[in-house]
């Protein structure tokens, strides 16, 4: 695995082209080897730009925290 680091939020569209924003937790073992949680929202966004909001306003997510799928 790739020592870059995983972007925390994850925007991205569903089969139904539903925009959802997942959220990972990177955290590393005592051998220093990443291991990535990661959470799937139940929201439901009509826009990128609104799950964008959404983290913001909930998470604290700050420009640059965000990877697009």
């Amino acid at each position: 695995m790739s020592r870059t680091p995983i972007r925390p939020f994850l925007i991205a569209k569903d089969d139904e082209g539903n925009v959802r924003l997942t959220v990972r937790e990177t955290r590393f073992n005592s051998q220093g080897y990443p291991l990535v949680t990661a959470t799937l929202l139940d929201e439901v966004f009509k826009t990128a730009t609104a799950a964008r909001t959404h983290a913001k306003e909930k998470f604290g997510a700050e420009p640059g925290q965000f990877a697009v799928k």
